[in-house]
């Protein structure tokens, strides 16, 4: 069986109508939206209400530090569910693990809304605030390898690069979604957002979830694994095999995904709207025009994941990855001397700027992770690598820039800090080799497990 013909079947056999592929693509793109939706709203509260009403003993500053380090937390739980997400997606299928990531990121997110803060139960407050963000990190470490391949693995063979911005273009639209809500949370005033108008953003993730899951289970399982499934090929030990045969592929692709996510995690993360509003702060501008000016760079960067997808088909993964690169470096070089005006306008530039680096070195990364790993651990890959990338990039990116900016008394040190991860991405995007062609099938098993690292032979 060819592979263009293996990724237009159903399950059942059938050929894959245009129809099935744009369901495929919708429902990708809602239930990822829904996911990281869920996900940035956390740093959101992070950035203006949790340290005041969770973590206010500890003084402003390390108050500060702590909210931002729940939000770092969640992503040392990544690697767990993105194992547990590649063992059972590998095994059993894409569909299902898809459906339960988004029952759990939705419990998590709603019951943050519910939770009540220090002054009414004391230190149990943050505790359970923290074990709900670990629940939300699982969910995110499994979330985004099965959705990526549900829309990779149904795509044609020329357009992998653009039906694989499908889930990336769901992450933007939650940061979108996420900012807007947030702001239209905080017109009211200060009081009444800090009362309990900041738990309606979260509560509204319960709507949110209902919609998502009744989309996701009319889509069909990836005819990639339903291939695997009908050839009874699932590997047993896929986490096992992967490790066995491509840690430095597992390695390099992190490093990729490490310098596009340290520098979203600057907006995504919170810190900027954290430092341009800080009452003890030298900008103190107003949060609404600063939650605009984030909803607009969302805006940005989902215009250009999509371009950045585009040009992954038209011109190869790694050059669009290296023209991302470069624009990335342009944006840190002017993100806070734009930022530190203390203006709205230049703040909407640096943004505007930073978030067209991020979309050109994120819209390709869907297509060309499936393309580097073999169909058998093809799920277990790509989850992992994100994880781990996530740890290594944006993680803790909103806590060390502040750190680091309390520790010097300037911004220079965090453009030094993102600009370095920068340029570890654009390293690993060099060394990685570009296989828009190869088959996706596990037909194509042999040619898929020739490792893809220039000057290494797989063993």
């Amino acid at each position: 069986m060819s592979e263009a013909t293996a990724s237009s079947l159903t399950p059942t056999g059938t050929i894959s109508t245009q129809a099935d592929r744009k369901r495929v693509v919708f429902a990708t793109v809602v239930g990822t939206t829904v996911e990281w939706y869920d996900f940035f709203i956390y740093a959101q509260g992070a950035a203006f209400v949790f340290a005041a009403l969770y973590f206010e003993p500890a003084g402003p500053a390390i108050a500060q530090i702590l909210a931002f380090f729940t939000v770092g937390i969640s992503f040392l739980f990544r690697p767990l569910g993105a194992f547990l997400a590649g063992h059972f997606g590998d095994k059993y299928g894409r569909r299902v693990v898809l459906m339960w990531t988004l029952i759990l990121m939705g419990a998590a997110t709603t019951l943050v809304g519910l939770l009540p803060t220090y002054a009414t139960i004391g230190v149990a407050a943050p505790i359970l605030l923290i074990a709900l963000r670990i629940l939300q990190g699982v969910s995110a470490g499994g979330e985004w390898g099965g959705a990526v391949l549900m829309a990779v693995e149904h795509a044609p063979k020329s357009k992998r690069g653009l039906y694989g911005c499908a889930p990336q273009v769901g992450v933007p639209l939650g940061m979108l979604l996420a900012s807007g809500v947030m702001a239209l949370a905080a017109l009211p005033g200060q009081e009444f957002f800090l009362s309990w108008g900041w738990r309606l953003p979260f509560l509204f993730s319960f709507v949110l979830i209902l919609i998502g899951y009744y989309i996701r289970r009319k889509v069909e399982e990836s005819p990639v694994f339903a291939e695997i499934a009908e050839r009874a090929e699932a590997t047993k030990n896929p986490v096992g095999q992967l490790f066995r045969r491509f840690t430095p592929v597992v390695l390099l692709a992190a490093l990729v995904f490490a310098g596009n996510n340290a520098v979203g995690y600057m907006t995504t993360g919170g810190f900027i709207q954290r430092y341009a509003t800080d009452p003890a702060g030298s900008l103190r501008m107003d949060p609404v025009p600063v939650l605009l000016a984030v909803t607009v760079a969302a805006a940005t960067w989902l215009i250009f994941t999509w371009v950045g997808g585009w040009l992954a088909d038209a011109i190869g993964r790694r050059k669009t990855y290296v023209l991302g690169w470069i624009c990335l470096l342009i944006g840190i070089a002017v993100l806070f001397p734009l930022v530190n005006t203390g203006e709205v306008v230049p703040l909407y530039l640096a943004l505007i700027i930073l978030s067209v680096g991020l979309g050109l070195t994120y819209g390709p990364q869907s297509a060309w992770y499936s393309e580097l790993f073999p169909a058998s651990v093809r799920f277990s890959g790509v989850s992992i690598s994100y994880a781990i990338g996530a740890i290594l990039g944006g993680a803790f990116a909103p806590m060390i820039a502040t750190a680091l900016v309390q520790a010097t008394g300037t911004t220079v040190s965090v453009q030094l800090y993102l600009a370095l991860l920068v340029l570890l991405g654009l390293t690993a995007t060099l060394l990685l080799k570009d296989r828009p062609g190869i088959g996706l099938g596990p037909e194509n098993q042999a040619e898929q497990s020739q490792m893809p690292i220039h000057g290494v032979r797989q063993r």
